[in-house]
């Protein structure tokens, strides 16, 4: 275990980042940290029993951090690691989308020309054992699953597959590779002229993901854009001025930050950018955060964009990372960041980290979600944008275009189905049953999105199937959940013959925000609200 000293060394640069974020005085700032280095040494001299000091300190840290704001925060070497895998890209592993299944590891699919494509790992693949160890059972969690199937790039692992038609089990060596993580969903024409791009997270490789995707669109007579941000929470700052760049014409104010010990920084629009002209339709909900907020705020405030959907999360905070000695880490709150027309979209928090994040449940509960009439802002919090169009700060980005929630669609039914995974379950069961005559019948996506139909035979056999895992439906579960049902079901069918992107493109022919999105490019809403395009 490491000394006290060396634990106190830590600590005390830690207090003195914060420190001196609050601007306290040097002589004061001494003050406090004998007293804090003193308190420690006398827990652990005088308390009833053995303390961890690592513990101790890293719950004095957090302690702290959460007295300040609601995503200040303290990681340990392996939650920051965790935690910038998504942003960085890419981590190490064999390269398969799984799934758990009557405690059974299933291959969803293997990464394209990953380690595990490579020695012929195939969709609905059962991993029985791994490093000659049974990987069945009720033992078999997600937690096992990456414990055992990620490595150091270059090492090996050794599996044993079960394959339907296969008498025996199958063997492989899969040699460990960077894997990586896409910050891009899926990328498909939504019509002849309109293209579409979900974005999950601001990485550092979402822009060339972006950029692949909207040449290839393009190259497919894309003339207009709906950029989806649906429960995007964010990501690099840097990374969605880029983003947002593609879209405002020359020297427009993306966004400014400023704090306590930051100085104001602009960030303006260059004259880079691939989609300065053509429609943009931003879709937004109470799940988009963070960086997304950033470019739905400055399209918005640059009349470029219409923003459709239901106001966003309301994260105006802007984090910065001090590394610490052991290889921890704080994300500490430096900045708070503003719109082009000077709106902070940070919701309050001075009630308390806890009633900050039943914001969301709230405005459940109050039928935000439902009816925008519920949403009430002060004029104090009104801007206009340059087309004369009215805003808001103080709480999230408030759409152009609001979309009710289709409270309709989950019904007790379907609510249940998606709690044990049935869906999801059914799906790749009866792909793997019948993938050859799937895949002869239906060459590739377009074919089966034209043609395939859940005939009733097969519904038939997922009701009963859903029975027999406790499922019963009732008779008055019809209409629009109904509907939902059977595209969500069609679009995970999609997923196990194809990809995660099949699997989106089906799924939003019942989104009701994709749907409007698609109309307002198609009619005259753009020149009614005089938006740039």
């Amino acid at each position: 275990m490491k000394s006290f000293s060396k634990i106190a060394s830590a600590i005390i640069i830690s207090v003195l980042l914060i420190i001196t974020s609050l601007n306290i005085s040097a002589q004061s700032s001494n003050q406090q940290l004998e007293k804090f280095v003193r308190a420690l040494q006398v827990i652990q001299f005088a308390y009833i029993e053995p303390v961890d000091e690592v513990d101790l300190i890293e719950n004095a840290i957090k302690g702290i951090l959460k007295e300040l704001d609601p995503h200040s925060a303290y990681l340990s070497a392996e939650e920051l690691k965790k935690a910038n895998e998504p942003l960085l890209g890419s981590f190490d592993g064999i390269g398969v989308q799984f799934n758990i299944i009557n405690d059974t590891i299933i291959v969803v699919s293997p990464i394209p020309d990953g380690p595990s494509e490579k020695v012929g790992i195939m969709p609905g693949d059962k991993i029985v054992s791994i490093d000659n160890e049974n990987a069945t059972g009720s033992k078999i969690n997600n937690e096992f699953v990456l414990d055992k199937l990620r490595g150091e790039k270059g090492t090996k692992v050794n599996v044993e597959i079960y394959r339907k038609g296969s008498s025996k089990l199958l063997g492989f060596t899969i040699t460990r590779d960077k894997i990586p993580i896409n910050s891009l969903d899926a990328a498909f024409m939504a019509s002849k002229d309109i293209g579409y791009i979900k974005l999950n997270r601001f990485s550092r490789t979402t822009m060339k993901e972006f950029q692949d995707a909207a040449d290839k669109l393009k190259a497919q007579g894309m003339k207009h854009l709906i950029l989806d941000l649906n429960f995007n929470s964010g990501g690099y700052l840097d990374v969605s001025i880029d983003l947002a760049d593609q879209f405002l014409d020359r020297d427009k104010l993306i966004v400014y930050t400023e704090g306590n010990a930051s100085p104001r920084q602009n960030f303006r629009s260059t004259w880079r950018g691939s989609f300065k002209t053509g429609k943009l339709v931003v879709l937004i909900n109470e799940g988009s955060a963070s960086a997304s907020e950033i470019l739905a705020g400055a399209v918005q405030d640059w009349d470029r964009a219409l923003i459709v959907g239901r106001r966003s999360f309301g994260k105006g905070l802007v984090q910065r990372p001090f590394d610490l000695p052991d290889g921890s880490a704080i994300r500490l709150t430096t900045a708070q960041y503003h719109t082009p027309t000077g709106r902070s979209i940070q919701k309050p928090y001075d009630e308390g980290t806890d009633k900050y994040y039943k914001d969301l449940s709230e405005r459940l509960e109050k039928g935000e979600l439902v009816d925008p009439s519920k949403i009430s802002f002060p004029d104090s919090l009104k801007f206009i944008t340059p087309g004369k169009r009215v805003v808001y700060g103080g709480g999230g980005i408030m759409p152009d275009i609001f979309v009710p929630l289709d409270t309709n669609r989950v019904s007790e039914y379907y609510s249940a189905l998606l709690r044990k995974g049935v869906l999801n379950s059914f799906s790749i069961e009866y792909v793997n049953e019948n993938r050859k005559t799937l895949l002869a019948t239906y060459p590739n996506l377009e074919n089966f999105i034209k043609d395939f139909e859940l005939n009733e035979d097969l519904i038939s056999k997922f009701e009963k199937y859903a029975f027999d895992k406790g499922i019963e439906k009732k008779n008055n579960e019809e209409g629009s959940s109904d509907i939902h049902l059977r595209n969500q079901l069609k679009a995970l069918i999609a997923r196990s013959l194809w990809n995660f992107e099949a699997y989106i493109q089906i799924s939003m022919q019942t989104d009701n925000a994709f749907l409007k999105a698609l109309e307002i490019i198609q009619d005259d809403t753009f020149d009614k609200l005089k938006i740039i395009y």
